[in-house]
């Protein structure tokens, strides 16, 4: 088996606690004594399993509440569902035709596939050379095809989704038997997958064959019984307890409420709502901002909250109403911080983390996010509209009620995270700002966040016009993976050509830099971060009158470079200093006591690049700055935006 090189090892264990080691040498251990445990694809399975005399499903949907789909929303589920059947569906990017007949180990971009029959504990999963890219290996196994065709049978009644998800699941079910192969290897996918089979259950109850497929099915029952024996034995720990631990603790509540068809299943249910607890509290800043400080996983792990404490509420056994309070922050957060489009910032790692997909997924994600707050915790008066989905009027049918004591108006500053929006406040088009100057990420090693201290995000209408450049990928490309989350690829200033923030592998940081937060209004804020010391940048941005004044100072005289990275509709003509795109313009000052160059799709070096979702880059430009910045003269750069 292939490891990681000896040195992240060493950087790895030195970002962990005492208390974190002695509970991964026990994981270890018992990784290794779980080794006779393991099934192999095509064995007898003697297992007795702790089963219930009664096994019923209680928590269903009524049948009308399919009406209350919007048309178009259900025309967009049964299109989706139609292409599934035929075996078509982009996965991460990536544009399968084989889901006819899937084979849940291979990996279409590498071409490998990895052993159905190794032991989990001895298969290296970050080893691309044996298992692919492991990301778009996992996706399919998530199941959200199968929640999306379960979905069209629930509005359709058409037993062509029905009969597809069941041939998929008892396909799945039994060539991953217990620890065999490289389904097992994470948390994360055993929770998600425990999330998905619960709404397949619920979408298919009126299904003539749904009992067959579930509760009078030994596949099904060993399987369901596994997924929580692992979340049970395997979780999470220390530096690692992101939003994985919340998955897990998810998708075993969920699970133990939805099928408590085990003697085990009370325990089972009462420790991961604990655990839920507890970790959603620590994952979460007191204003609802999510620790991680990657957008995308704030709304991650809030869907992971809310349709966790959905489904104990539906069981008879509710969460606490410091948790409901804390999701429905969360959600408050989600609608104060988007542009006019709905877009939210692109801070942070972002691979498109679904957890329930009844609705296409290329459908706005943060606006369906924003629609399923608004069925589960209610809307407030400040929030934008959004459309609703077949997902939030499904999910919004077993709400049992609003939640109270909400903020009467939208928040623009959130300084426990350094996250704060600026907007425009005079007639025309919305001009949007996110400014950055708080803590690097979240735990010893903050996994998902970038090097991005003090970086702004700018749009007009909408539009990126100063882009963050995203993500693109995780594993597989170590330069893109580094180049994407670097301090030269944010809107920010690269001092003495070093990072703010040291990287110690794909999601290991050894050092990060802290942002604070002098002073703010709706329209100015002013910040510096500690990532250069003993060197201090500071920034502040001003927008009033459709202009953006944004002034860089350090308290040393040093070389610099100041990176502007535009959108990619944007054009620029640098000696005119003008940029241009579809709906606007705007022109641009820019320090002159620096060299400006432009750069569009450049490798050597890796500058002007766009991620617009996971798995995809596109070339945009980006305007360079290099030079010397001295201690007494700031560099000022100013954006005159034009309807």
């Amino acid at each position: 088996m292939t490891r990681q090189p000896l040195g992240w090892y060493v950087r790895r264990l030195r970002r962990m606690s005492p208390t974190e080691l002695i509970q991964r040498t026990s994981d270890a251990g018992r990784r290794s004594a779980w080794a006779h445990r393991q099934v192999r694809p095509g064995q007898d399975v003697n297992q007795k399993l702790p089963l219930r005399t009664e096994r019923t499903f209680s928590t269903t949907l009524q049948t009308q509440t399919a009406c209350t789909v919007p048309e178009d929303a259900r025309k967009a589920v049964i299109a989706q569902a139609d292409a599934i059947l035929a075996g078509n569906l982009q996965v991460l990017g990536v544009e399968r035709t084989d889901l006819e007949k899937p084979d849940w180990f291979y990996d279409p971009v590498t071409g490998r596939r990895s052993d159905p029959a190794q032991y989990v504990f001895r298969l290296n999963h970050r080893n691309e050379q044996a298992v692919g890219n492991i990301k778009q290996v996992w996706e399919l196994s998530r199941h959200h095809h199968l929640t999306q065709l379960a979905a069209a049978w629930y509005l359709t009644h058409d037993d062509r989704y029905a009969d597809r998800v069941a041939e998929h699941l008892n396909d799945w079910w039994r060539t991953n038997p217990f620890l065999s192969g490289v389904h097992w290897a994470s948390g994360i996918e055993v929770g998600l997958r425990l999330i998905s089979w619960t709404w397949i259950r619920r979408l298919l109850n009126d299904w003539p064959d749904i009992t067959d497929l579930f509760e009078h099915n030994d596949l099904a029952l060993r399987q369901l019984y596994w997924h929580q024996r692992y979340l049970a034995a395997f979780q999470s720990h220390g530096s690692s307890a992101n939003n994985h631990v919340i998955a897990e603790a998810a998708g075993q509540l969920i699970g133990a409420c939805a099928f408590p068809w085990f003697t085990t299943s009370d325990r089972w249910r009462a420790d991961a709502a604990v655990l839920l607890q507890k970790e959603l509290d620590a994952n979460t800043f007191p204003s609802g901002v999510n620790r991680e400080l990657a957008t995308d996983y704030h709304r991650f792990v809030s869907e992971l909250g809310l349709y966790a404490a959905l489904e104990a509420d539906a069981a008879g056994h509710p969460l606490s109403q410091d948790t409901w309070a804390l999701l429905t922050r969360t959600v408050d957060v989600a609608a104060a911080i988007v542009d006019t489009n709905l877009r939210p910032p692109r801070q942070g790692d972002d691979d498109e983390g679904m957890v329930l997909v009844l609705d296409p997924p290329d459908a706005s994600t943060w606006s369906a996010y924003i629609s399923l707050g608004a069925a589960v915790v209610g809307r407030e008066s400040w929030w934008p509209d959004s459309p609703a989905t077949a997902t939030s009027v499904l999910v919004g049918s077993l709400v049992k009620g609003r939640q109270p004591d909400r903020p009467t108006e939208r928040p623009g500053h959130f300084r426990d995270a350094g996250l704060t929006i600026l907007r425009s406040q005079d007639p025309g088009p919305e001009i949007w700002c996110r400014a950055d100057a708080g803590p690097h990420g979240f735990l010893s090693i903050a996994a998902h966040a970038h090097s991005d201290a003090l970086s702004l995000e700018v749009r007009v209408d909408g539009v990126d016009i100063l882009a963050d450049p995203g993500t693109y990928c995780y594993h597989g490309e170590e330069q893109w993976r580094n180049y994407f989350r670097s301090t030269i690829a944010h809107n920010t200033v690269e001092v003495a050509g070093t990072e703010q923030s040291l990287w110690g592998g794909p999601f290991l940081w050894l050092r990060g830099a802290t942002g604070t937060v002098r002073r703010h209004s709706p329209t100015t804020w002013e910040a510096e971060h500690d990532g250069y010391a003993p060197v201090t940048h500071r920034r502040a941005a001003v927008l009033e009158n459709g202009v953006l004044r944004v002034e860089d100072s350090l308290d040393a005289t040093t070389d610099v470079r100041i990176a502007w990275h535009l959108g990619p509709d944007v054009d620029v003509d640098l000696a005119s200093g003008r940029l241009e795109w579809p709906t606007g313009s705007a022109t641009i000052e820019l320090p002159p006591g620096l060299t400006w160059t432009a750069h569009r799709g450049s490798d050597n070096p890796s500058l002007g690049w766009y991620s617009p979702r996971f798995g995809h880059k596109v070339p945009t430009t980006t305007l360079l700055g290099t030079g010397k910045l001295t201690a007494t003269g700031p560099a000022i750069s100013t954006f005159r935006f034009r309807a």
